[in-house]
């Protein structure tokens, strides 16, 4: 059965919402990743250990969030 013209419109609408959102959610991500390699750049040696690891943690959580939201919205476009 397929879907009629309405239903394919709203669809599109969804889709477009959801990509924009996904698309603002993978900038702030990979800007927040990149914000805390600057910091540790910055900082230099005044970070300790734990606060370096604690950056690059952060680092590689954001990077992989920001990953996700890509696949999502490579997904969605091949559906």
């Amino acid at each position: 059965m397929s879907k009629d013209p309405i239903d394919r419109a709203a669809d599109a609408v969804k889709r477009t919402i959801d990509d924009a959102r996904d698309s603002v959610h993978e900038t702030a991500h990979r800007s927040e990743a990149e914000t805390e390699k600057m910091r540790r750049d910055v900082a230099g040696d005044a970070m300790g250990p734990g606060e370096k690891a604690g950056s690059v943690a952060n680092e590689a959580k954001n990077r992989a969030q920001a990953e996700i939201d890509a696949i999502k919205r490579e997904l969605r476009d091949r559906t």
